[in-house]
């Protein structure tokens, strides 16, 4: 599975890797419309790239939220993705069944923070060889992520990723505690900053969550001043138009100013 993702294992000496596409699977037209743009900057700023979409959200605050336009459908849509643009593809899993499913589509599969500590999951995922990224629970701290790795290589994959994505704040907020990309670097596995996820305001009254994607560059700032191995962001062409975590996307035409950005710090730092 490493040569199907390149970059991850052994990340680059000379930048970090990404994981960056819309939130959900809403359109086809859309993933292609990213994910051309996405591999353009990448490829230009020499930036490892996974391409990232959820076929299904499962974890909805309202029963009238947008969960998807049909499992099949959209992971077709995540393999065409990677065979137009030559890219591995990430998504979300839930279930078992789901682990199975998907790893016929995708390259990596991403545990949901609020599932890391389901220990079937995680056992159905890495049976599945595929790279595996978990994303640290919201309620947990860094040290909790050796359990949840643990699970998968005692299961026989050592193909692991592991995610820093904030911790509750109180009610409605979250707050990133900088010390968990060195600490969770320490179980020897690649360490991803997620900087749109980490600035949600979660549990708002509306039922909607709620974000603050203008400091999505700053959080990047940081991260990569702490070393951190990749960059998970979730970007669309129209965020206010988004059907799932549009308040907390990148608009697709700031990319490539952030990416530049996190470049030239991560050659400062390694210089």
């Amino acid at each position: 599975m490493i040569k199907n993702v390149p970059g991850i294992s052994h990340p680059s000496s000379t930048n970090f890797f990404l994981l960056a596409g819309p939130c959900a699977a809403e359109r086809r037209e859309l993933m292609m419309q990213v994910a051309e743009h996405l591999v353009t900057v990448c490829d230009k700023l020499q930036i490892p790239y996974i391409f990232k979409a959820s076929y299904k959200k499962a974890n909805r605050t309202r029963l009238d939220s947008f969960t998807g336009v049909g499992d099949e459908k959209a992971l077709q849509w995540l393999a065409d993705v990677r065979k137009e643009f030559g890219v591995p593809v990430v998504t979300d899993i839930h279930s078992e069944i789901e682990a199975e499913m998907a790893a016929q589509y995708v390259d990596v599969l991403q545990i949901p923070a609020f599932l890391f500590r389901q220990t079937e999951l995680l056992v159905a995922a890495a049976k599945t060889g595929k790279y595996i990224n978990i994303k640290k629970g919201q309620f947990a701290g860094p040290n909790a992520m050796q359990h949840a790795a643990q699970k998968i290589k005692d299961s026989g994959n050592n193909n692991i990723l592991l995610t820093e994505r904030g911790t509750f704040f109180g009610y409605s907020d979250l707050v990133v505690d900088f010390r968990s990309i060195p600490a969770m670097q320490e179980f020897g596995f690649p360490v991803i900053m997620d900087v749109t996820h980490s600035l949600q305001q979660p549990n708002t009254s509306s039922g909607v969550t709620g974000g603050l994607p203008h400091l999505i560059g700053k959080m990047g700032n940081a991260a990569i001043a702490m070393g951190v191995d990749g960059i998970f962001m979730e970007t669309h062409p129209e965020p206010s138009k988004a059907l799932s975590d549009g308040a907390n996307m990148l608009p697709l035409h700031q990319v490539e100013e952030k990416l530049t950005q996190w470049t030239r710090i991560r050659q400062s730092i390694i210089s």
